[in-house]
C-alpha cells in the first residue's frame, strides 16, 4: 500500500495568454466560439497530460471528479455573496484512456462542459434534499487503487490576492495537508490578473513526465 509521503506537489502557472490559446483551441475543435469556458479548457489539458505521464493501459478508465458551484444554480433566486456555506456538488467525468488521449484537447474539455452545463437547478435541489434523508461520505481519496483519479476543487474566482490582514498583499496561496494525495488537483487564480494556478499532486514520476511533456508545458509559464 503507497504512503502518501510519496507523492509530490508542484503549482503550474498558466498566464493569461496561455491560457487564451488553449479556450480558442478547444473550440476551434469543436466548431464552436466560447462554449468552452478557459477554466473548462485547462482542466482539460491537465487531465490528458496526467493520463498521459500516468501511462495507463488503452483501456484503463479514467475519472475526473470536481465542485459545481450552486450559488447562481440556486432557485428561486441565487444565494446572496454573502452566504459563507459550501455550495457545491461534487461530480464526475469518465473515459477510456485511448479514448481521452485520442480525441484532442476540445473532446475531453467538451464532456467536462457537458457535465457542468447538464445540472439544473433541480437537479442540484433534489441532490441535497436526498442528502439528508440518506447522508453519503466523500470517497477515501487516498484509496492507492484510484491510480486514474483526479480531483479538483476550489476556484481561480476566489479574490485570495485581494485580502490584506495588514502585513501586505499575499505572495502566494497553497493548500493544507488536506489537500495533499495522488490525484488532487487545486485551482486558484495566479498572482498576475487573468492567470491561474494549479497546484498538482502526484506521484514523482508522473510530475516529472509531465514537466519533460513539451505539449503539456507549452501552455504554463
Amino acid at each position: 500500500m503507497r504512503n502518501r509521503e510519496l507523492d509530490v506537489w508542484v503549482v503550474f502557472h498558466f498566464p493569461k495568454e496561455k491560457i487564451a490559446k488553449l479556450k480558442a483551441k478547444a473550440n476551434a475543435e469543436m466548431g464552436t466560439t466560447s462554449n468552452i469556458s478557459s477554466l473548462q479548457a485547462l482542466m482539460a489539458h491537465l487531465w490528458q497530460a496526467t493520463t498521459r505521464a500516468r501511462h495507463l493501459q488503452p483501456d484503463q478508465q479514467v475519472n475526473y471528479r470536481f465542485a459545481i458551484g450552486l450559488r447562481q444554480r440556486w432557485e428561486p433566486e441565487p444565494l446572496p455573496k454573502e452566504y459563507l456555506g459550501t455550495a457545491v456538488i461534487g461530480v464526475n467525468v469518465t473515459a477510456i484512456a485511448s479514448e481521452l488521449l485520442q480525441n484532442g484537447l476540445g473532446w475531453a474539455a467538451s464532456q467536462i462542459n457537458k457535465k457542468i452545463s447538464s445540472l439544473t437547478p433541480e437537479q442540484a435541489r433534489n441532490h441535497l434534499v436526498d442528502w439528508v434523508k440518506k447522508p453519503t461520505l466523500i470517497p477515501n481519496m487516498r484509496n492507492p487503487t484510484l491510480l486514474a483519479r483526479l480531483f479538483t476543487g476550489s476556484s481561480p474566482r476566489f479574490n485570495v490576492y485581494g485580502n490584506d490582514f495588514g502585513w501586505g498583499r499575499p505572495l502566494a496561496v497553497r493548500s493544507g495537508a488536506g489537500n495533499k494525495m495522488d490525484g488532487k488537483l487545486t485551482v486558484f487564480p495566479g498572482a498576475e490578473e487573468g492567470s491561474i494556478d494549479f497546484e498538482a499532486c502526484l506521484l514523482p514520476e508522473t510530475i516529472q513526465t509531465m514537466m519533460d511533456d513539451a505539449e503539456f508545458m507549452e501552455a504554463v509559464a
